[in-house]
């Protein structure tokens, strides 16, 4: 009988172990899905924000083929 309360007892870590790394995936997606959002706003915000400055015209300089 011991040994089928230790099959028993495995089985229960491993259904809780599961269902915890699904509950923590669905959590982590959200998490993302609403900071991806938010990320959009700024960068429509910033997108007129362009600004040339003397270090990128130099790039630009140098980096011509």
């Amino acid at each position: 009988m011991s040994d089928k309360q230790a099959r028993l007892s495995r089985r229960s870590f491993l259904l809780a172990l599961g269902a915890g790394g699904a509950a923590t995936a669905a959590t982590v997606a959200t998490r993302n899905a609403q900071q991806g959002a938010t990320g959009d706003k700024r960068k429509a915000r910033s997108a007129g924000a362009y600004q040339e400055s003397a270090h990128i015209r130099n790039y630009y300089r140098t980096a011509k083929v």
